[in-house]
């Protein structure tokens, strides 16, 4: 797993898994199997579809004794290329998530990345959901997708028929 740094603003994590980009692609815009890879996300309830893909969704977070939930749209559906989606927290813009995939001799490379996009009232009501993390929330996520590609690695690769 190598970690990615272009911008300040953006975090991205990288590892190559066992599997084609289409099984990729739709394990990570499965909304609902974040809640097996993800340290911080344990529901989501998917509230709007256009064809057949999600487009609106509430993410339910928990981090330490802080709850909290994030309204999310869907913003990049590119089959066995790329899926992301924005994040707001009572209408103001938080961040954007997205998971690229490149076909790589050995599988799949895929790069999750989270873009920050918080003014200074989402920092504010990040202090008071999400506790200190929201300060260096960078690290935080960057912890977080190595724990949640390591979990879809483990989930993809163990899921192969044996040859």
């Amino acid at each position: 797993m190598s970690a990615e740094v272009s911008d300040p603003s953006e975090v991205s994590e990288h590892i190559t898994v066992e599997a084609e980009p289409p099984e990729i692609y739709q394990a990570v815009s499965d909304l609902h199997r974040m809640v097996r890879w993800s340290p911080e996300c344990f529901a989501v309830w998917v509230w709007r579809r256009r064809r057949g893909m999600p487009h609106r969704f509430v993410g339910f977070n928990r981090r330490g004794p802080f709850v909290w939930f994030t309204t999310c749209r869907v913003v990049t559906a590119e089959p066995n290329h790329e899926f992301a989606f924005d994040v707001t927290t009572f209408g103001l813009p938080v961040s954007r998530w997205g998971y690229r995939m490149a076909k790589a001799a050995a599988g799949t490379d895929v790069t999750e990345y989270w873009r920050d996009r918080r003014g200074r009232g989402a920092l504010l009501l990040g202090r008071v959901f999400t506790g200190r993390v929201a300060y260096d929330r960078p690290a935080a996520n960057r912890e977080g997708m190595r724990t949640t590609l390591a979990r879809l690695k483990q989930e993809l690769e163990q899921t192969k028929p044996s040859p």
